[in-house]
């Protein structure tokens, strides 16, 4: 007699599941997953009239290593769709990076990207990974989105386009690769 009590009790269980998945689901209106590349170049401006990365905070040593650890710098840079500084601004890195490695120049990166022209206009990328910034091809990962780029995830290739070492002024080249809905 137990056994037939646990299979329609089966059942009953298999349906109100089904049904929340099926509720929950349609209450992110998920459609077609759709998988966009992105490019563009970072313009990050430490040295100029108006700066869009500034110092906000340093430790007591990081002057005295090779990798300026400890180095906290804020962000809002043009993202443009060349590299040179008059290009077609679509959109900014808005955000921080840090020096977060003792021997070498790797950064904590910690950003949004903003998009203010075309299609994405509004829409937001967030990136929240690793950069080995003198490394010639560098992989940050994609961690969430807004927007048109809702539940986004993915990469971003970062190449070194110009770096001025004296002003620390640099510009960076970024494939993007993301799924979204």
């Amino acid at each position: 007699m137990s056994k037939t009590l646990h299979y329609p009790l089966f059942l009953i269980i298999i349906f109100i599941l089904h049904s929340f998945t099926t509720i929950h689901s349609k209450s992110f209106n998920f459609k077609k997953q759709k998988q966009t590349h992105l490019h563009f170049y970072f313009h990050d401006i430490v040295t100029a009239r108006h700066p869009t990365a500034v110092k906000v905070a340093s430790a007591p040593t990081t002057n005295t290593t090779r990798s300026f650890f400890g180095l906290v710098m804020m962000m809002d840079d043009p993202l443009t769709v060349g590299p040179e500084p008059g290009s077609k601004l679509v959109g900014r890195a808005q955000g921080l990076y840090a020096s977060a490695d003792l021997k070498e120049l790797g950064l904590l990166m910690v950003l949004n990207y903003y998009f203010m022209e075309g299609k994405y206009n509004g829409s937001t990328l967030s990136i929240l990974g690793r950069n080995a910034a003198l490394t010639p091809m560098r992989e940050m990962p994609i961690v969430g989105g807004t927007g048109l780029f809702r539940f986004a995830r993915g990469y971003a290739q970062a190449k070194t386009h110009s770096i001025d070492f004296k002003t620390g002024n640099a510009v960076v080249e970024y494939n993007v690769f993301v799924l979204h809905y």
